[in-house]
């Protein structure tokens, strides 16, 4: 199923979700208050990011957070450059629904 863009490109469920991301802060968020972190495509919209976890992992989705994760400063040597920019999603389920990542 084709998910429509406001920028007119088409992405498929698996074009919107790039990964999750695995942290000791979102381990305890998916223990405690049932909330899984994703890295996402940097043009998905919240509705979007709704529609592709509920098609990818067969759940109930509440709520969706977004951060734009802007890219932090680092040099090697006498070259200075930036880590790359990504967006993060934070997909709060429904009581009843899980995700195993393990």
């Amino acid at each position: 199923m084709a998910i429509a863009m406001q920028s007119g490109v088409q992405l498929e469920a698996h074009q919107v979700v790039y990964r999750p991301v695995v942290t000791e802060k979102g381990t305890h968020l998916s223990e405690r208050y049932n909330c899984y972190t994703f890295e996402v495509n940097p043009i998905a919209t919240k509705h979007d990011i709704r529609n592709a976890v509920q098609e990818l992992f067969k759940v109930r989705v509440v709520k969706v957070r977004t951060q734009n994760r802007v890219g932090k400063p680092r040099r090697h040597k006498m070259i200075e450059s930036y880590t790359q920019a990504w967006k993060k999603a934070i997909v709060e389920l429904h009581d009843e629904d899980r995700i195993a990542f393990f």
